[in-house]
């Protein structure tokens, strides 16, 4: 990398956090971006971190965290919804790539979050595959509205937390590595109108990141 050659967990949470800042600014560097940039990594790549987000078309990670080639490895779903092949790109990240950093992007009027709050409240779910992204959505609306948390950003939150949480309980080479301090998991609140990105959930992070910085 041209910034940070070994990037740590809370060094790489740096890099994705400033360019987030640029981004809200409407001041982008737009980094390796360039010719010389996909020459440098044509021969092999070492993102900073994966960037597991919501397949929504305002969610274009490299632009909302202004960054450029090479930089972020990304999985994206709809909702974020967690399956096999999800868990394993994670792993190709973290465990052959070396990246420090997960990070689970979700997003304010989310259409998955919202289709299985109204599913639970109508009884009608969505047929095709789409019944299955919103039934793996459900227990995160379930578990938020059993705390009494009811309004959209909260159920939000929920959802975004109980993602962080289900990768590290699926994934044992991730868990390993958060617990011997080699990667961090955060998971991250995107708000469309502004484009700012809000920490709602930090594994590994905790002492360097508050909730909600």
């Amino acid at each position: 990398m041209s910034e940070i050659t070994s990037p740590t967990p809370a060094e790489a949470f740096a890099l994705l956090l400033a360019g987030n800042q640029r981004f809200v600014a409407g001041t982008p560097e737009h980094p390796n971006q360039d010719a010389r940039r996909r020459t440098e990594i044509a021969p092999s790549q070492q993102p900073f971190a994966v960037l597991f987000g919501c397949s929504d078309s305002r969610l274009a990670a490299e632009i909302i965290f202004d960054r450029g080639l090479g930089d972020l490895f990304v999985v994206r779903t709809a909702g974020h919804v967690v399956g096999s092949e999800v868990l394993g790109s994670i792993e190709f990240g973290v465990d052959v790539l070396g990246s420090p950093l997960v990070v689970v992007l979700g997003h304010d009027s989310c259409g998955a979050v919202g289709a299985a709050c109204a599913a639970l409240e109508n009884g009608m779910t969505p047929t095709g595959y789409v019944r299955d992204v919103v039934e793996r959505v459900t227990p995160s609306v379930l578990a938020a509205r059993a705390a009494g948390q009811t309004e959209p950003d909260e159920i939000l939150a929920e959802h975004i937390k109980h993602t962080v949480d289900l990768l590290l309980d699926r994934s044992r080479v991730l868990a390993d590595k958060v617990a011997a301090g080699e990667t961090a998991v955060v998971g991250l609140c995107y708000r469309l109108t502004d484009g700012s990105a809000q920490v709602v959930a930090s594994r590994g992070l905790e002492a360097q990141v508050p909730a909600g910085s």
